[in-house]
């Protein structure tokens, strides 16, 4: 964090300097994956920690979009990714980055997705893992996970945003490396998603991405890679970020229907979408520029809409998607209904998640 306004940093580049080598790499042939686009990565791609992850497919809708009224939807898995989720993007670069300063012992505060990539990717590396979990608040998918590739885990009495406070506190006395999305490395392999996004269409952009949103890191580090494309000219405009957050976990959603500019955090947060269980967003602050800059929309949905949503994407696409990645095709139907998306949009729904990561909505429905 910025030591003056206490604000999260962000990395910037000199984007006329990089713009030939960015594009030089991009006209390689060679698969997708976070590391083909190491000229626009602030660490060494020689020494990268790397599970392969990225190259996550973008598949159009065959069936669901018709229901809804649509034509040209897109689903962005990122439940492909080693360990299952978008994290892995952002850790990459993040592991890495620790491995370069010479940390010893990474942790995070985690509702389980992060906690999942952090041990795997500190593993890989050959470095100590330590998970903050809020105490009873994590799928069970999640955390064996971390169990399983050594990480030690701490509950924490409250939520997320205790956990994360803890985090943060035992980082600053310099012990340990934090891992969770207010560090900016973890924003820079995350951005790499709207990359992919732009080759996997042919190098244009979609006219909308949906997100889903909890600390909000995400659709700030997709909003950036979009930027930075029209930053390096290779696109002449920017698509409309619309975020989603469940409707009992929503402080920036409330925040933007009521056009105010500063987010109020909401202290008991509740729904059965774990992974965006987070009344604190650290990024808000992006979040909330991301939603504006592009003209597009933070909206919330309920529990109910999120799991049938759940349950269609299943049904009429075969992408089974943990509750917190379907708000995306939630979000979608009222983003339609709000008319903030048109029938011949393109349009790319991001899923976060792989649906075995999160089994507990599905046993209980």
């Amino acid at each position: 964090m910025c030591p003056n306004c206490k604000d999260l940093l962000q990395i910037g580049y000199n984007y006329q300097s990089l713009r030939r080598d960015f594009t030089a790499s991009i006209r390689k042939s060679g698969p997708l994956s976070v590391w083909r686009y190491k000229h626009l990565l602030p660490v060494s791609s020689h020494n990268a920690v790397s599970l392969g992850e990225g190259g996550t497919g973008l598949s159009p809708s065959v069936r669901l979009a018709g229901r809804l009224g649509l034509s040209q939807v897109y689903f962005k898995n990122e439940g492909q990714n080693p360990t299952g989720s978008f994290k892995d993007r952002g850790m990459t670069v993040a592991i890495t980055m620790a491995v370069e300063l010479g940390a010893r012992t990474v942790v995070c505060a985690s509702t389980g997705n992060t906690s999942a990539s952090m041990a795997a990717y500190a593993a890989r590396a050959g470095l100590r893992a330590v998970v903050l979990i809020p105490k009873g608040k994590i799928a069970k998918g999640k955390l064996i996970q971390a169990i399983v590739h050594g990480a030690r885990i701490n509950q924490v009495s409250g939520n997320f945003d205790r956990a994360l406070e803890k985090a943060r506190e035992m980082a600053q006395k310099g012990e340990f490396y934090l891992v969770n999305s207010v560090n900016p490395y973890r924003i820079e392999g995350q951005k790499t998603l709207a990359f992919e996004i732009w080759e996997q269409l042919h190098y244009k952009l979609p006219d909308s991405v949906i997100v889903p949103v909890g600390n909000a890191g995400n659709i700030s580090a997709i909003w950036k890679g979009f930027r930075e494309l029209h930053e390096l000219r290779l696109a002449g405009r920017t698509p409309r970020m619309i975020g989603i957050q469940a409707s009992g976990a929503a402080p920036i959603a409330a925040a933007y229907a009521r056009r105010e500019s500063v987010v109020v955090p909401w202290k008991s947060p509740e729904t059965s979408a774990s992974a965006i269980r987070i009344g604190a967003p650290a990024s808000w602050k992006k979040a909330l520029r991301a939603v504006q800059e592009s003209a597009g929309a933070m909206l919330t949905v309920s529990d109910n809409e999120i799991i049938r949503a759940q349950r269609l994407l299943a049904n009429h696409e075969g992408i089974f998607a943990e509750p917190a990645s379907a708000a995306s095709v939630a979000g979608l139907a009222k983003a339609f209904r709000l008319r903030l998306v048109r029938s011949r949009d393109c349009i790319v729904c991001v899923i976060t998640g792989h649906g075995l990561k999160d089994q507990g909505a599905i046993d209980s429905n």
